[in-house]
Order: structure tokens, then C-alpha cells, then sequence
């Protein structure tokens, strides 16, 4: 029978829609029901929750969380029924913010209040803006990968978690709360810089309680932490093979989801890192802990053997390493109070001219009507099978971006030529035998071909090399940057070479130091092969070496070389990931960089072919097999499944790495999300 009320069922009670809808508080540990109907919005059922609940607090950061969907009900005007929420459904009534323990590029563990509904991309955003670090789209959440391989591991593990218990709160300044420090390129002179006007010491952000760090001031996020004992860099986890490296990235989390739809837990530990190795604008003035951060994880990176160099590349590091501690401890390591006789808008206007001049040769150097060129008698090697590995000596021209190679002088026709847009170039240089070659993969139809560069001395070297590097991204040496590129690869090479005595140094090196904190396990054990039982002295001679090069410098500047070395070595910016190569029956490489794609052997780790980004024409995901597909100039198409990680991530470096490209080209400073999202396939 039916009644204005519903209709009255057997039992006498009337069926008039509503049913009940349990909601579980998370601050109280406290269970309600409710009746409800499909058609109540979720705004609606918040605001019947918080009456219903005794306790007066404020309730605004709370909204509701859908277990096993895994959705977030963030829509208030949207309905149950919209939502496809019916009576079997659990809801948790819980914060939006949350607890996150965050394991720094300097492997400090803090603890930062992070929104747990906000997408990754946007909680990385108001994390970087607590620390103080501008651009924060460099930058993602990683999943800390766990070697059950090894006992000691485990053992170093627990001993991590005990540490990370008490790890400091670190919660925004007051004059971080208003607005995100963001300067623009040509607004420095208008914003707020991360140094005290006082004493010229980094703005830090406030933590609170104790600190577990020591006498060390825990609030200087751009202070360089000293290197790690020799043991307990041993227990840390190596990624030994390329493969190893493969399955570490498929830690990163998805930019477009939140947290919470990643199964991360409160009080979870991740890790902060530069996801994306394109940075841009790195002003010491006002990035003082982004410098300091960005210097650390290139530290961890050569100590872990995350990035191969040589050993003269490795006393390099190790004396940069030196000299940075000894800056950082010392009264000397602080930065110096600003001149008030300089101008900020004077300031402004010389870095925007320096910007807008760019750094090669003045214009009336130039001569624009005459396209540059290099020639010069080379020694070439073009590498075959069953063959002993020989140099020829050749009259090489290079020009625009292809490479010429005459027999002699006079010949007018080349025995060889390349085109080096889109090769692969590495770099093989020993200074100590004063080896300087240049190991060039050129793509052809066939795959890649592979020849070697030899040259005389450095500076040969360095014009050589700086003319590749250029051609291989498609420019020429009329490029402003080729000075500066020349400039860069002899600064590099000439912190290699040794100079002076360390005997002095060595007499009076302090007590505690130790050289076998700054360098790699790799490089010690085949020191200690070679020279058993003085290892110690011989790597301190050595770093005490290096280091007369580099003793000069002031700790940012120290800080920079370090960087500046670190982008200049062969796998520097290489994101490796395990792929099935469409109609291919056994598992590649992939290596991501900010400008190409390389596909890669799995074994050897040799370049297959390479991909630029400047020949790309588009790229998209085809989400029911789960295969990305990029096509490139050419009728070149490239298509593979991911192995070792979902191909969102893949998908979701293709897109960031061309939005850092199209910032840089444009000289942008301002953070566009919803073109963010739109290339890395987010849902916004």
C-alpha cells in the first residue's frame, strides 16, 4: 500500500529511499551511520557528520575518503549517487593534510605536513614552497626501493627507522604563508630573496622541536652535511647493473594523482628528488638551499656510482667534496653580508643584459657573414669486426654539422663524411696520460655507427668536442653558446690535472680526514687492488692534489663546479627503464634525457639509436595495451611496452622534459599547471 510517506513494507516500516551509510571518523577512532538517500550531496552529508559528532573542533581540512575505490569525494555539490556511492560503501571522515616523512636529496629525513588529496604535482609544489625552493616542477616524490638481497641492508634499514622517528618538523615561515617566492628572470630586483639581509645567511624554513642533528644549525636547508663514514656509505643500496638502476625508477609516483590514490600511508617515508635533470635559472642569490640540495643529490649520485667517471673525474669530485665540508664547518663557509654600494636594480639590469647578450663573444667579434669552421689533422677510427683497433691520420673539416675527411690537405674530395645531427657523443679523456678522445655514434639506417675522435691536447680537444655537442642538437658554432661550451669542457679538464706538491698539505692535513668518504666504493676497492695496504696515504696524496686546483673558490662557486662536472659526464641525466620494443622478442633499454630518447642494449648498456626530441612530432599512450607510441621526422615511428615500470611513467618524463624545453625557450619563469598536465597526460 502505498503512502505519501513510501511504501509501507511488512515489517510496518515504510520504504521511503534512504539507506545506511557508515562513515568511519579517523580522529576519533568512531564509527557513524547514517540514513541517507542517493540523492544527498556530499556537502550535505559532511555538515550532517560534523552535527553529529560531539567534539567542536574545526573540521574544515576533513573530507571524505572512498577505501576501496581509492577516490576522494572532493566534489561537494556532487551527489551520492553521481559518485556511484550506495550502502555497501565504507567512507573514512579524514584530515586532507597529513604527516610525510621526506628523505631529502641530502639523505636528511624531516617531517612535512603534505596534502594528501592534492595531486602529486601540486603537493611537491607546496612542499618546495615550505623549503624555499623555487621551480618546483623539477622535482617529484620517489619510492624508496628496498634490496632484500642483503642481510646488511636489512640491518642498515632498521637503524634508518629509528632515526627517521625523530625526525624535525619543518613547517612554513610567516613570510613563506602569503605567497610562493617565485622571482621572475627579470625581477629580482622586486621580489624577496632567500638570503638574511642581515648577516647574508640562507632564509631557512622553521622546525619545530629538537633537533637531532648536533651542534650543526638544523635550520639551514642550504648547508652541505659532511660526507659519510667509509662503512656506512658501504651498506647503503648500489645500483650495480643497468637493470638495477631500471627498477628504481619505477618508484616515482604519478604527477596527476594524490597520494593517498598511490596507497601512500601517513608517516610513510619517500624521498624528494630532482626528477627532471633540466634546470633552469640556478641564481645563487635566491636558490641557496635549491644549489645546496640539487649539490647533494650529484654527490650521492657519484658515491653511489648512480653515474660512472673516471678516477681523475673521481679526485676531482672528492676535492670539491673537501673543499665545500671545509667551508661549510669553517666561519669561513658563510656567505658574506651584501654590499650596500650595489644596487638591486643595477643588479637587475646587468643580469638581464647578460641574459639577452647571451655568453659567447661580443657582437663586434662576430663575424655573422662567415659561417665558422674548424680543420684540422685528426686521427680516425671507424671500428669493424675481426679488425686491430688502428688510427688514420686525416684532414678533418667540420662545418655547419657535418664532419669531412680528406686523405690529404689538398684533396678535393672527402674519403668520409658525416652528418652528427643526432648523434650520440662521449667523451674518452685520461689527463694523466694525456689521452683525448671523442667517441661520436652516428644514426644511420642500418642503427648507430660508431667513430672515434682523436686529438692532440686539451684545447683541440675542447673546440672539437664543444662543436660536437652543439651539431648533435642540430645547432652550429655560429651558436652564441659555443664560446661558453669551450670554456666549460677546459674548466672541466683543467681541475683534473695535478699541480704542485701535497707533501706540505699532507704534513699538515688535520687528523680526521678521511679520503675514503669521498670517493666510490668501485673506485676504492680498485685502488686497494692495485696498492695494498697504502691506499689511505695515496688517496689522500691525490685528493690533497686535486684539490690545490679548487682551493680558490668560494662554497657556492664550489657547489656550482660540482654540478657543472656532474652534467658533463656521459650518463649524466640518463632515466633508465626496461622495454619490449614493438615486434622485438627480447627486453631493451630505454634511457630518458632532457633533449632524446636512446634505446639501448640491456646487457652491454651500448646506444642502439637515438631519438631527439627536436625531430619529434608527437607522442601519446594506447591505455588498453599499455604501449607508448612516438613518431618522429622521417616516418620513424618507435613503440614499446614498459617492463620495468607502468608506461605512465615514461609517458609522464616525454611530457615534463618538453614543458621544462618549452619554459626555457620561451624564458619563462611562471609555472603553467594546466599545460603541465595537458603533456604528461594528467587528468586536469
Amino acid at each position: 500500500m502505498a503512502t505519501p510517506e513510501g511504501i509501507r513494507m511488512p515489517d510496518g516500516h515504510y520504504a521511503d529511499g534512504t539507506w545506511e551509510l557508515h562513515v568511519l571518523v579517523t580522529d576519533l577512532a568512531q564509527r557513524l551511520v547514517l540514513r541517507v538517500t542517493g540523492e544527498l550531496h556530499v556537502g550535505g552529508l559532511m555538515l550532517r557528520l560534523v552535527e553529529m559528532l560531539e567534539v567542536k573542533q574545526d573540521w574544515s581540512d576533513h573530507a571524505l575518503w572512498w577505501e576501496r575505490r581509492k577516490l576522494w569525494l572532493l566534489k561537494t555539490p556532487w551527489t551520492l549517487d553521481k559518485y556511484g556511492v550506495q550502502a555497501d560503501a565504507q567512507l573514512l571522515f579524514t584530515p586532507r593534510h597529513k604527516l610525510l616523512r621526506l628523505q631529502l636529496p641530502n639523505a636528511r629525513v624531516v617531517r612535512v605536513r603534505a596534502n594528501f588529496s592534492d595531486p602529486v604535482f601540486k603537493a611537491v609544489f607546496d612542499i618546495c614552497r615550505t623549503f624555499n625552493i623555487r621551480h618546483p616542477e623539477e622535482l617529484s616524490l620517489l619510492q624508496k626501493m628496498s634490496d632484500t638481497a642483503k642481510k646488511k641492508k636489512k640491518k642498515a634499514d632498521e637503524n634508518n627507522a629509528e632515526d627517521e622517528v625523530d625526525a624535525p618538523l619543518i613547517t612554513p615561515s610567516a613570510s613563506q604563508r602569503g605567497s610562493y617566492l617565485s622571482p621572475g628572470l627579470y625581477g629580482h630586483a622586486l621580489t624577496t630573496p632567500t638570503y638574511d639581509v642581515r648577516d647574508g645567511s640562507p632564509v631557512s624554513p622553521t622546525w619545530v622541536g629538537d633537533s637531532p642533528l648536533g651542534e650543526r644549525d638544523p635550520a639551514s636547508l642550504g648547508t652541505a652535511l659532511p660526507s659519510p663514514a667509509p662503512d656506512a656509505l658501504a651498506r647503503m643500496y648500489r645500483p650495480l647493473t643497468l637493470a638495477d638502476k631500471a627498477r628504481t625508477n619505477a618508484g616515482w609516483l604519478d604527477s596527476s594523482a594524490s597520494l593517498m590514490e598511490q596507497g601512500v600511508k601517513e608517516n610513510e617515508v619517500l624521498q624528494l628528488r630532482f626528477k627532471f635533470y633540466s634546470f633552469f635559472d640556478l641564481n645563487p642569490k635566491y636558490d641557496a638551499i635549491r644549489i645546496n640540495q640539487l649539490y647533494e643529490q650529484a654527490k650521492w649520485a657519484i658515491l653511489l656510482e648512480e653515474v660512472e667517471c673516471t678516477d681523475e673525474e673521481m679526485m676531482m669530485f672528492a676535492a670539491l667534496q673537501y673543499h665545500v665540508n671545509q667551508l661549510s664547518v669553517g666561519a669561513e663557509g658563510r656567505p658574506g653580508p651584501r654590499e650596500s654600494a650595489v644596487d638591486e636594480v643595477d643588479a637587475a639590469l646587468n643580469d638581464l643584459e647578460l641574459t639577452l647578450e647571451g655568453t659567447g663573444a661580443p657582437a663586434g667579434q662576430r663575424d655573422i657573414t662567415r659561417i665558422p669552421e674548424l680543420a684540422d689533422f685528426l686521427k680516425v677510427f671507424r671500428p669493424k669486426k675481426l679488425t686491430l683497433k688502428g688510427h688514420k691520420t686525416y684532414w678533418v673539416v667540420f662545418k655547419d654539422t657535418c664532419v669531412s675527411c680528406y686523405r690529404t690537405k689538398d684533396d678535393p674530395h672527402p674519403a668520409q663524411q658525416m652528418n652528427l645531427r643526432g648523434c650520440e657523443v662521449v667523451p674518452d679523456v685520461n689527463i694523466s696520460a694525456q689521452k683525448f678522445n671523442i667517441k661520436l655514434l652516428v644514426p644511420t639506417p642500418e642503427g648507430m655507427t660508431e667513430v672515434w675522435l682523436r686529438c692532440e691536447n686539451e684545447k683541440q680537444y675542447a673546440a672539437w668536442m664543444a662543436a660536437c655537442r652543439l651539431a648533435s642538437k642540430g645547432k652550429t658554432m655560429a651558436d652564441s653558446s659555443y664560446n661558453a661550451e669551450v670554456a666549460s669542457i677546459l674548466s672541466f679538464l683543467r681541475m683534473q690535472v695535478v699541480s704542485g706538491d701535497p707533501a706540505p698539505l699532507l704534513a699538515q692535513g688535520s687528523a680526521d680526514f678521511n679520503p675514503e668518504s669521498l670517493i666510490s666504493p668501485r673506485c676504492l676497492k680498485k685502488h686497494k687492488a692495485k696498492q695494498p695496504g697504502t691506499v689511505r696515504d695515496v688517496l689522500t696524496a691525490r685528493v690533497l692534489e686535486a684539490h690545490q686546483n679548487v682551493s680558490h673558490m668560494s662554497l657556492v662557486e664550489a657547489k656550482m663546479r660540482f654540478i657543472q662536472a656532474w652534467q658533463s659526464l656521459p650518463e649524466y641525466g640518463l632515466t633508465h627503464f626496461l622495454i619490449r620494443v614493438r615486434g622485438s622478442r627480447r627486453d631493451e633499454l630505454l634511457g630518458v634525457a632532457y633533449n632524446r630518447l636512446i634505446r639501448m642494449d640491456a646487457h652491454t648498456g651500448d646506444a642502439i639509436r637515438t631519438y631527439r626530441f627536436s625531430n619529434m612530432k608527437q607522442w601519446n599512450v594506447n591505455w588498453e595495451v599499455r604501449q607508448v607510441m612516438v613518431d618522429f621526422d622521417g616516418e620513424v615511428q618507435l613503440v614499446f611496452g614498459c617492463v620495468s615500470a607502468d608506461c605512465k611513467v615514461v609517458h609522464e618524463f616525454i611530457g615534463g622534459y618538453i614543458f621544462l624545453s618549452m619554459r626555457a625557450k620561451d624564458q619563462e619563469d611562471s609555472l603553467d599547471q594546466e599545460l603541465f598536465y595537458k603533456l604528461t597526460g594528467g587528468r586536469e
